[in-house]
């Protein structure tokens, strides 16, 4: 009787309370359906350019900072065109032909040609960057062009991965390719980007304070008005 005792009680400690298990009916969910999926000839990422490339008759221009192409949200480039994954900046930054090289590099060696495919969704680097030398003087003119960059606003796709795929197939790698990023971005897919869009709509339905940011910057409330920036003005206080 005590061996009897001692055995079950070896085996509820291993196998737990509940010993007898009989088969039963199993309830697997159907395989996803992937459909108007497109297929590209080359699935990878392409090698984008380090320096523009001009006519043999046209100097390389020089620009100004212009400050402008990294502020504000993105009106044109904020939406996936497959509807499936993607990166896109949560705020505004400049991208080097560095950054482009390890965006690249990463998916490609995590990407399955066969049944995957990955696209940019922003231009190669064509802004350019001044520089002087160490040491020099003030004055003699603008320095030269050092290397050149891409400007990024906030809301921008910067690239997109799909294919017969999910999500967690692909989220690991993003995020990690997120990460390292200068400015802040994350890995999204469409129904995280429907989820934040309509969070956002409910947020400002539901919203029972009346004086919000818009109407104190509106109405100059307690003279606000003496030291917003007219990007304040414009946007609200939603973007520097």
């Amino acid at each position: 009787m005590f061996v009897i005792r001692r055995a079950n009680l070896i085996k509820t400690a291993f196998f737990g309370q509940n010993c007898n298990q009989t088969a039963g009916m199993k309830n697997f969910p159907s395989p996803i359906k992937y459909e108007n999926i497109e297929k590209y000839e080359k699935p990878k990422l392409r090698v984008l350019e380090k320096v523009p490339q001009y006519p043999a008759n046209i100097r390389p221009p020089k620009m100004q900072k212009r400050l402008r192409l990294m502020r504000g949200p993105e009106l044109v480039h904020n939406q996936l065109i497959h509807k499936q994954y993607g990166i896109i900046a949560l705020g505004g930054g400049r991208m080097r032909h560095g950054l482009f090289e390890m965006i690249r590099m990463s998916i490609a060696r995590k990407l399955d040609v066969n049944t995957m495919f990955a696209i940019w969704r922003v231009p190669a680097p064509w802004q350019p960057i001044t520089k002087k030398g160490q040491g020099q003087r003030m004055g003699g003119g603008k320095g030269a062009i050092d290397h050149y960059v891409t400007p990024i606003k906030a809301g921008r796709v910067i690239v997109e991965v799909g294919g017969t795929c999910e999500f967690k197939e692909v989220s690991r790698f993003l995020n990690r390719i997120a990460k390292k990023c200068p400015f802040k971005a994350m890995a999204v897919s469409q129904e995280m980007m429907e989820q934040m869009a309509a969070e956002e709509a409910r947020i400002e339905r539901e919203n029972i304070n009346p004086y919000t940011k818009k109407y104190v910057i509106q109405n100059n409330l307690s003279g606000c008005h003496r030291w917003l920036s007219p990007f304040d003005h414009k946007w609200f206080g939603k973007h520097l």
